[in-house]
Formats: C-alpha cells, structure tokens, sequence
C-alpha cells in the first residue's frame, strides 16, 4: 500500500522559470526603447511620446506581474508547511480549563461540568460555522502551525487567518488568556520565519457571549485597552452572541 503522504495539501512540482518567455521581454523593452531613441533622432515627438508611454505601461505591467509572482509563490508554500491536526490530550486539556473556569466564573458544582462542556462545545462550533459564512473560506479546524495549536484557521492566498475562541458569561477576558493567545501568535510567526515562508499570519479572536446589554457594552469598552498591542500580528476580535447562534443554526 502507498504511503499516505504526510501534508494533506499535496505537494506540487514548482514552477519552473520560463526562459523563452525572459528572453521575449527583454527584446520587447530593447525594441521600444530603440523606438524611443529612432524617434528622438528623426524629431519626430509624435512618435517618441508614444514610445514612451509603452515602455512606461510595459514597465508597470512587468512589476504588477512580479507581484503578483510573489504572491503566488508564498501560496505555493502552504503545500510545504505541515498542517497537523491538534492532538486530542492537547484539545481535551484546553477544554476542561475553560469550562472549569466557566464553572467558576458562575459558581457552579462539579455536577454540572458535563452541561457546561456540552455548551462550550456546541458555541465553539457555531461561532467557527459562522465566521466561515461570514468570511466565505476554506477553514481547517483544530490544527497546529508546526507545533501551535488553534481552534481553527482561515486560509485566504498568502494570508493565514489564526482564529481562537472564548465562551464569556462575564465582561471581561482573563489576562491569562490574552497572554497565551499572544504567546501562540507569536510562535506560530516565529516557526514560519524560521522555515523562510513568505506567507502572513492573522490573528482572530472570536467571543461567544452570553451577556446582557450592559455586560457587552462592558466588554467592548474592556477590549478597547492596550492588552492586544503586544500582539505581533494584526488582530480583528468578533462578538457573537451565543443566543442568536442557536437561532440561526439551531432552531427551527
């Protein structure tokens, strides 16, 4: 039997450099400019000015196009780079911390860890189904960028969007939690520094709330702090509401 291959976004032969294609440009440039020069010699400005505006739009063309080769060869890297699912120990372990810490927060017994976690499951889900509707792409659930986990990931071109959810029933998020979140961020960077990728990482952070009208506004006002400038990439954070969620997904 075949060897299962490893990454599970195939690799792909590279492109390779299309010399005849080279060589057809840079005698394409050495003809308009030789217009130019023809043009200049026999006074006719007419012609010169033409020229002129074709090597300009001939110039343009070339950077948008190696531009555009760029970016195209940082989405080529996304086929080289592991995308390994989260172990279950390490999604299991980060489960029971923030339902423990739910549990806490409204003073809760033991007895009702078992409902607490089936909410916190089921609103992370939802909050994931609804920001790929909203952002209409491709998202890989519960993977590890070399070895930093988050709950999901977007992938748009050379753009990975990092996304880690949070079930808040009070206005605030715990410091502990931004810290690692940070943390995460920063070396889920790092590993793709060290492996010369050219593709860019953004951070997301969706909270799932179960908060009153007050509360939010709360939340929002705690949010507009200096606790996320320490962050080393872009982030956007999102509010859904947990109610609202099950209506849409849940109820008939």
């Amino acid at each position: 039997m075949a060897k299962k291959d490893d990454n599970p976004l195939a690799r792909f032969e590279k492109r390779k450099t299309n010399y005849p294609l080279i060589i057809c440009t840079l005698v394409l440039f050495v003809l308009l400019v030789a217009g130019v020069v023809t043009s200049l010699r026999g006074q006719d400005m007419t012609a010169a000015g033409i020229f002129a505006v074709a090597i300009a739009v001939f110039v343009i063309d070339m950077l948008l196009d190696i531009s555009q080769n760029r970016r195209l060869a940082a989405v080529d890297e996304r086929r080289y780079i592991r995308w390994d699912a989260a172990m279950p120990e390490v999604q299991r372990q980060n489960v029971n911390v923030e339902v423990r810490e739910l549990a806490r927060q409204l003073g809760v017994g033991n007895d009702q860890l078992p409902d607490l976690l089936s909410a916190y499951i089921v609103a992370e889900d939802l909050a994931l189904r609804q920001i790929q509707q909203e952002e209409s792409l491709p998202m890989m659930r519960h993977v590890q960028i070399g070895r930093t986990p988050f709950d999901a990931i977007l992938i748009d071109q050379d753009l990975i969007t990092c996304i880690e959810t949070s079930f808040l029933v009070v206005p605030d998020v715990r410091q502990d939690k931004v810290e690692s979140i940070i943390k995460k961020v920063t070396l889920a960077k790092k590993n793709l520094a060290e492996m010369k990728s050219r593709l860019r990482l953004r951070l997301m952070l969706v909270l799932v709330t179960q908060l009153s009208d007050e509360e939010e506004e709360q939340l929002r006002a705690a949010l507009i702090t200096r606790r996320f400038t320490e962050t080393p990439v872009d982030i956007d954070i999102r509010l859904l509401d947990f109610e609202m969620l099950q209506k849409v997904y849940v109820s008939e």
